[in-house]
């Protein structure tokens, strides 16, 4: 990612509301068990200048050294800004509105207020800082911040890139995977590339998203699966 991207500008919707248009980028991360260092070369290559934490539970057994307080010292250490936003853009939702059957809906939870706050505060932030949305998972394609808040931000017209193993994915680059795992990256006259898509979305989302344990589970009230 250079650092001579143009600078991100807004429009007006039909109905009044700003929209932002299509220049601001953000970046992604997953944590996974590497070491400090290396964690720190990936955001130094990326050029990232702050992190956002969207973990729900910004603490890890295996790996503390990404617990909240010992991440934030680090990242402070080496010139990088933390916040956490996992109350706001966090995968395990405290609210039994947004389970459908025991897992966690995403498409549902796009919908809350407070997630919508918390894009407004990345979109914001990405204004100044190039942030990247920290979560556990290594892999983008199987962790919320890529099926949940990717895509939203991806709908905001914001260019989201997942630093992984191998090099940089765009979110398009995962969307085109997400439609093959689903079988569906052919063209279909009957079903519009958003449609696959959002089907797409909603496989993997149902296959990765956080499960509550079966006993609480079975103490919510079913709710019907979200349609987009």
């Amino acid at each position: 990612m250079s650092g001579d991207e143009p600078q991100a500008t807004e429009t007006q919707t039909a109905g009044g509301s700003s929209r932002h248009a299509a220049r601001i980028a953000v970046l992604t991360i997953g944590h996974g068990s590497q070491t400090v260092d290396a964690f720190l070369a990936r955001l130094r290559q990326a050029g990232a200048t702050a992190v956002a934490d969207v973990r729900s539970t910004p603490y890890s057994r295996r790996n503390p050294q990404f617990d909240r307080e010992t991440l934030q010292r680090t990242l402070q250490a080496a010139g990088i800004a933390y916040v956490h936003l996992g109350d706001m853009l966090g995968g395990r939702p405290r609210d039994r509105g947004f389970y459908c059957d025991g897992v966690a809906d995403y498409e549902r939870m796009a919908q809350a207020p407070e997630f919508r706050d918390g894009l407004d505060r990345v979109v914001a932030g990405a204004r100044t800082y190039r942030i990247a949305l920290m979560c556990a998972e290594r892999d983008p394609t199987t962790c919320h911040r890529c099926l949940l808040v990717g895509r939203a931000l991806t709908e905001r017209g914001v260019g989201v890139r997942h630093l992984v193993d191998d090099g940089v994915l765009t979110q398009s680059q995962i969307e085109d995977a997400l439609l093959a795992l689903a079988g569906r990256s052919g063209e279909d006259l009957f079903a519009p590339r958003a449609e696959r898509l959002a089907l797409a979305y909603r496989r993997q989302a149902r296959r990765h998203a956080f499960a509550e344990p079966p006993a609480a589970a079975a103490a919510r009230p079913i709710a019907p699966p979200s349609r987009r």
